[in-house]
C-alpha cells in the first residue's frame, strides 16, 4: 500500500522539511552534485579549444562562481528556506523577481539529473556495449528516484560513500601521475609552468570561449542552499558550505587537469577528446586505471543525478508551497519527510528527455537556466545588502562583490551557443507570462521563511 501523503496546506501551519543535515553533509552533498571529477568530462575538448590552457580557464571561471557563492551564502543566512534563488530574489527585490529567478533555476536543475542520466547511460554502454541505451537510462532514472524517496538522510549517507570512492581513484591517479612524470622527466616534469602558459598556442578569443565552457565545472554549487530547511544552524552552515564547495572543486579540478596536461602534453593527439581523461589514466596506470576511470564516471553521474533530483524537487516544493506552482508539489511524504511528487516528476522527465537530447545540448540548456538564476541571486544580494542596507552598508562587500558576480555571470551567459540562449529566452518568456498570471497571488509574506520550527 502506498505511503500516505499530506495534503497541500490549507491552514496557517505550512509544510516543513526536517532539519537533519550538518555542515559536513552539506559539503559532501555539494561536492557530489558538482562532482570531484567535474573537469574530467570537459578536459579533452577544453584542452583542444584553449590550446593547452585548460588549467587557466578553470581558475578564471572560478571567479563568477565564487562571487556568486558568497551572494548565495549571505542570502541563505537571512532566508534559510527551500527555494534558494526563488526565495532570495522574492524577499530582497519583490515576489515577481523571485518567481522569475526560481523559474530560471528550475530549468537548470531539471536538466542537472537529466545530463547525468544521459552521460551515465552512455558510459555504461561503453563498458557494456550489449546494454541498450534506453534500458540504461531507465535504470539510472528509476534508481535515483527510488533512493531519494527513501529520505534525505539516506541520500546524504549514499553521497558520502560515493564521494569516498571517487576521491580514492583520484588519489591513486595523482600518485601514479607524479611517479610517471618524475620517472620520465624528473622534477621538471612534476613542477612546470607549461599547463599555465604557452605563448605559441595562446589565443585570447579561444581562451575566452573555453572559459565559458570550463564554467560547467562549477555548475551545481548553489544546490547546497536548496537544502536550507534540511540543515541544522543554516545561518552558519549554508554560507560556509557553498563557498567551500567552490574552493574544493577548484583545487580538485585544477590539480587533475594540471597533472593530465603534463602526462599528455600533445593535446591534439587524443584518440577521443570526449573521453581523453580515460586515456590519461591509462597512460599512467594501464588498463586497470583506465577501467577504474569509467567506473568513477558512472558513480559520479549517479551521485550527481541523485543530488540534482533532490535540488529540483525542493525548488518545486518551495514554489508549490507558496502557490505559484500546483499545490501537489507541496505534498510531503509523512514517513520519509520527502517531497515525493516532485521527485517522481523529475525522475519521469529525466528518462523521457534522455531519449531526445544528447549530453552536449542538454548541458548547454542547463547553463542557460543556471547562469540566469546566478545573475538574479547576485542582483538580489546587491539589492538586499547595499540598496536596502542602511548606513552600515559597505561598498566593496555589499555592492562591488555581488555586482562583480552579476557582470561575470552575464559574460558567461552571453557566450553560450545560440540554441541554448534561444531555449533559455523562451523559458524565461514563459515564466514572465505565468508570473504575470500569478501576480495577484504572489505575496512576500507567503514567500517568507517561517523560522518557528528551528
Amino acid at each position: 500500500m502506498p505511503e500516505p501523503l499530506t495534503q497541500p496546506a490549507t491552514h496557517p501551519a505550512r509544510p516543513h522539511l526536517r532539519p537533519v543535515l550538518g555542515l559536513g553533509d552539506l559539503i559532501f552533498y555539494g561536492i557530489v552534485i558538482v562532482q570531484p571529477v567535474a573537469a574530467v568530462t570537459l578536459y579533452g575538448i577544453a584542452e583542444q579549444l584553449s590550446g593547452g590552457h585548460v588549467a587557466d580557464t578553470l581558475i578564471v571561471s572560478m571567479v563568477p562562481a565564487l562571487l556568486t557563492a558568497v551572494s548565495y551564502g549571505r542570502l541563505a543566512a537571512l532566508y534559510p528556506a527551500a527555494g534558494s534563488a526563488y526565495t532570495y530574489a522574492a524577499r530582497a527585490i519583490n515576489p515577481f523577481a523571485g518567481f522569475l529567478a526560481g523559474w530560471a533555476m528550475l530549468l537548470g536543475y531539471i536538466f542537472m539529473p537529466l545530463i547525468n542520466v544521459i552521460y551515465g547511460a552512455v558510459t555504461l554502454r561503453r563498458e557494456f556495449p550489449a546494454l541498450p541505451y534506453t534500458l540504461a537510462a531507465l535504470g539510472f532514472a528509476l534508481l535515483i528516484t527510488v533512493l531519494n524517496l527513501c529520505g534525505i538522510r539516506w541520500t546524504a549517507r549514499a553521497n558520502e560513500l560515493m564521494l569516498a570512492g571517487m576521491c580514492a581513484v583520484i588519489a591513486i591517479f595523482a600518485v601514479l601521475a607524479v611517479h610517471y612524470l618524475f620517472h620520465m622527466q624528473g622534477w621538471g616534469g612534476v613542477f612546470s609552468t607549461a599547463p599555465f602558459w604557452n605563448p605559441q598556442t595562446f589565443n585570447l578569443r579561444a581562451f575566452a570561449t573555453t572559459t565559458s565552457f570550463a564554467a560547467l565545472t562549477y555548475i551545481g554549487f548553489d544546490s547546497v542552499t536548496t537544502l536550507a530547511e534540511d540543515v541544522r544552524n543554516p545561518r552558519r552552515n549554508v554560507l560556509l558550505a557553498v563557498v567551500l564547495v567552490v574552493i574544493i572543486t577548484a583545487l580538485l579540478s585544477g590539480a587533475q587537469v594540471y597533472l593530465a596536461h603534463q602526462v599528455w602534453p600533445q593535446y591534439g593527439s587524443f584518440p577521443n577528446a570526449e573521453t581523453a581523461f580515460m586515456d590519461v589514466y591509462g597512460r599512467v596506470g594501464g588498463a586497470p586505471l583506465f577501467h577504474a576511470m569509467a567506473i568513477v564516471l558512472i558513480v559520479a553521474c549517479f551521485g550527481s543525478a541523485l543530488s540534482g533530483q533532490v535540488a529540483a524537487a525542493r525548488i518545486l516544493f518551495g514554489m508549490g508551497r507558496d502557490g505559484v506552482l500546483p499545490h501537489a508539489f507541496a505534498r510531503v511524504n509523512l514517513r520519509r519527510g520527502t517531497p515525493a511528487v516532485g521527485l517522481i516528476a523529475i525522475g519521469v522527465l529525466s528518462f523521457a528527455v534522455s531519449g531526445v537530447l544528447n549530453f552536449e545540448r542538454a548541458s548547454e540548456v542547463l547553463n542557460s537556466g543556471a547562469f540566469a538564476a546566478y545573475m538574479a541571486v547576485d542582483l538580489a544580494a546587491f539589492w538586499q545588502f547595499y540598496l536596502n542596507g542602511g548606513p552600515d552598508r559597505r561598498f566593496w562587500h555589499d555592492a562591488a562583490a555581488p555586482l562583480g558576480g552579476l557582470v561575470s555571470c552575464l559574460a558567461i551567459w552571453l557566450s553560450l551557443p545560440r540554441l541554448a540562449l534561444m531555449v533559455g529566452a523562451l523559458w524565461l518568456a514563459g515564466g514572465v507570462v505565468l508570473g504575470a498570471f500569478k501576480a495577484r497571488k504572489l505575496s512576500v509574506d507567503e514567500i517568507a521563511a517561517d523560522f518557528s520550527a528551528e
